[in-house]
Order: C-alpha cells, then structure tokens, then sequence
C-alpha cells in the first residue's frame, strides 16, 4: 500500500470458462484453497446448478440475484478518538460489497449441515435469492449495528 500516490493498477480477472462471468471466476478464487481450482470449479458449479434447478431460471441470473441479496449497502468502522474507540457507520464501496459477500457465503456454507460443499453452498445461494439464511442475516445485522451506531457518523474521515 503505498503512502503517497493512490494505486492505478486493478487487475482484471479472466471471466470462468463456462458462465463466461468474471462475478463467478471471483467466487470460484474465493472458494479455491490450496491452489486446487479444479476442485472449486466443480463445488461452485456444483452449487449453481441446484440453484438453477431450484428456482427454475437460468443459473448466473440466480447467482446474481442472491449476490445483490447479500450485499451490505453499510458497515461500522472503529474509529479512535480521543481515548475513546467509536463505531462509526460508513458506506461500503462496490468491491468490498463483493468481498464480503463472497467471504460470507463461503464460511457460513461451510458451517452448515449437509453432505458436500456444493449442496451446502447451493443451498445457502438458494436461501440468499428468496432473502433467508444465514447471509442475509448477517448483511441485516451489519445494517442494524450502522443504524444504532448513526450517532457517531459524525466522526467519518
């Protein structure tokens, strides 16, 4: 991170071979582990074809609007002031939005019961494009704590 001149340089990602959608290779990096992207191919594919059978649309069409579920439009950032540490709310940029979404589909995915990853997965997708489950819980109570921090927004930077 560099202390003088904002960074120019974004990367662009290669969208995945089959959706041809750079939201889904994103997701597929997220899951991957130990560099096995095969395997996340397999668990994410996996997952969307029981989203698609699911809801009965088209696949990425489904993903996507469970993506745009999740996202959290706010957060709290601690800041210090004065010896005293505030939770202040703040708006979350586009790419954080999808970083967040994507960390916490997959954590809480894995926490839940079922047989493999990509059931688990499919299943917390399906719950995030009818607004259930545990992700969008997650994005309402992010919401709630900027709600009750607005107090303090005064102190954004």
């Amino acid at each position: 991170m560099p202390r003088r001149k904002k960074t120019t340089l974004v990367r662009s990602i290669a969208p995945d071979p089959k959706y041809k959608s750079v939201l889904v290779a994103k997701f597929i990096n997220r899951v991957m582990r130990d560099g096995k992207k095969t395997i996340a191919q397999k668990i994410v594919y996996g997952a969307m074809d029981y989203l698609a059978e699911k809801t009965k649309l088209p696949a990425l069409e489904a993903f996507e609007k469970a993506i745009e579920n999740i996202k959290p439009p706010l957060e709290v950032r601690s800041r210090r002031v004065g010896g005293a540490t505030y939770q202040v709310p703040v708006e979350v940029r586009p790419e954080r939005q999808i970083a967040l979404t994507f960390r916490w589909l997959v954590t809480l995915s894995q926490k839940r019961k079922g047989h493999s990853m990509a059931e688990k997965l499919g299943a917390e997708l399906f719950d995030a494009y009818n607004n259930t489950g545990s992700c969008v819980k997650k994005k309402e109570d992010t919401i709630k704590m900027a709600e009750a921090n607005r107090a303090f927004a005064h102190y954004r930077w």
